[in-house]
Parts: structure tokens; sequence; C-alpha cells
């Protein structure tokens, strides 16, 4: 089977990263966070001052911007920036940025491309609705907004980011909002989708579920060996 496309859509906070990474492993798939990618050009914004609102310069703007994923690092204009898209300053326009008909368009087509023939596994907000809606597996994973908010606070102690809760709390909701309110490519669980509130669930259970429905379309439950290490 050379080709095979698992989308993994979800709010934000609900794992979807963590659990695409580690399904990437399993089954040997190549891994794209697309939420990285529209991280990278939020920080581009962010370090060049860049008026959200001025779509005129927007286009010429894009076409500064390269982006490469390598071995989960993400390089902007060359430079590695993996830690630097992972921010409250980021999250907080993240939202906005996505929501740029000229932005989606370019990093949808290059979705797109990077999949194409490929085993992969890709998370984000509409990648079982618009960049692959034919995708053999679709998971659409969700969490209250309170564990959401624990998950995202506690990411930022162990980086070593001074973050109020409270606030994290309210910018998980803001996120919410904009994300399935904006126009463009809202945030919204495709029909055909597998929908797992990983709430009180463990990475190793939401791993162990969305593996069964995997391994129901390759008809191989030893698809892979031994246990992963979590």
């Amino acid at each position: 089977m050379e080709n095979f496309v698992v989308a993994i859509d979800g709010p934000a906070g609900s794992g979807k990263s963590t659990i695409a990474k580690i399904i990437a492993n399993r089954y040997n798939f190549i891994y794209l966070d697309t939420g990285a990618m529209y991280r990278m050009v939020a920080y581009y914004f962010i370090e060049n001052n860049i008026d959200l609102k001025d779509e005129k310069n927007i286009q010429k703007l894009i076409e500064n911007i390269e982006l490469d994923v390598e071995n989960n690092k993400f390089f902007l204009n060359g430079e590695d920036v993996s830690e630097k898209i992972r921010t409250p300053k980021v999250n907080s326009i993240v939202s906005s940025v996505s929501a740029i008909k000229k932005i989606r368009i370019k990093l949808v087509e290059q979705q797109r491309k990077i999949g194409f023939n490929k085993k992969i596994i890709l998370d984000g907000r509409d990648i079982g609705t618009v960049v692959f809606p034919n995708a053999d597996i679709k998971i659409f994973l969700i969490a209250s907004p309170e564990e959401r908010a624990n998950r995202r606070y506690k990411e930022y102690i162990e980086k070593g980011i001074k973050e109020d809760y409270q606030k994290v709390f309210e910018d998980i909701k803001k996120r919410d909002y904009l994300d399935s309110t904006r126009e463009e490519s809202p945030l919204v669980k495709a029909n055909d989708a597998i929908e797992i509130d990983t709430s009180s669930m463990t990475i190793d259970e939401v791993v162990e579920n969305i593996s069964k429905y995997i391994d129901k379309k390759f008809d191989n439950p030893n698809i892979y060996v031994g246990k992963i290490n979590l």
C-alpha cells in the first residue's frame, strides 16, 4: 500500500500532535504537523511587525517565506524555530493568521504535495474536511476546555514559560471560537470522522484506540511490533 492518509483534527490542546507523532513512529508513517506551519507564519508576522489586516501586502510577504520540516524540526527561511513557535505570543495570533485565505491556499497546497502518494499522518483543523477530504481514516479529537488549558499550562511550565492558568484557559476558549467561526476552513468535524474524547484518557489509551481503526484498514492486526514507550 503506497498511499495511506490518516487525518487528525481537533481544537487546541486536544492532543493531536502528541498522538500523531506516536502513531507515525508506530506505523513508520511520515508525520506532518500542519499547525506548526501556521505557527511559523505567525512567528514571521510577529518578528517583522506585519499587520494582519494588510491583505494587499500579505501575498508579497508570503512569497518571502520558505518553510521546511525535517526530523520533527521546523525551519523558517533556514532558521530552526521549533521552540520559538511554541509561545503564548504565537498562540495569541495563530488563529487570525490561519484565517487569512491567501495563507491557507499556499499552505494547503504544500501539505497536499508533501502527502502525495505517501503513508502519512497529518494533524490540524481542516485535514479531514479540506486538505485530504478522502483520507483513509479521519479522527476528531476533543477534550474539555479545562483539560486542554491544563495541558497547555503544564507544557509552558515544562518549557520554563511563565503564564497564568486563567489566561491560558481564556486563550483556549477564544481560539476555539475563532477556529470554529472563521470563514476559511473552520474547525468542524467531518461527517465520516471518528470522534474521540481524550479528557479522561491516557496517551496510551488514545493511541491504542486509533491503532485499532488503522489495523482494520490494513487488515493486519500485527502490523506493528512491541509497545510504544510513552
